[in-house]
């Protein structure tokens, strides 16, 4: 397993964030630090790749919550990217497919 590698890139609808490697118990606190940084504009959408995660615990969900909490507090919207099938089906589980809008890659998930 990788440790947590995260990168930031610019779309036209807000920003995306790239996860590689594992996100869990010892990694989520940098997700959640990296997030709380990040300053949205109501309207925009931050966009989670997971496209690279290989490993997402409970803290790993709690972390992605995260996200989705600061996304809504500024007016903004969320969207996961090319979720792992692992991935999926726990989110899948636990309900929350019904608050994270998913979609196969970034590009499509970046679409106006």
């Amino acid at each position: 397993m990788s440790p947590l590698k995260i990168t930031a890139r610019d779309a036209a609808t807000g920003p995306v964030l790239e996860i590689f490697g594992q996100l869990d118990y010892f990694t989520a606190g940098d997700l959640r630090d990296l997030i709380s940084t990040i300053t949205l504009q109501p309207g925009q959408r931050l966009v989670l790749d997971l496209s690279g995660m290989e490993f997402c615990d409970s803290s790993g969900l709690s972390a992605l919550i995260a996200a989705h909490n600061h996304a809504y507090a500024a007016q903004a919207d969320i969207a996961l990217a090319a979720v792992p099938t692992h991935t999926l089906r726990t989110l899948r589980i636990v309900g929350l497919d019904q608050i994270f809008p998913i979609h196969p890659d970034s590009e499509i998930a970046t679409q106006t």
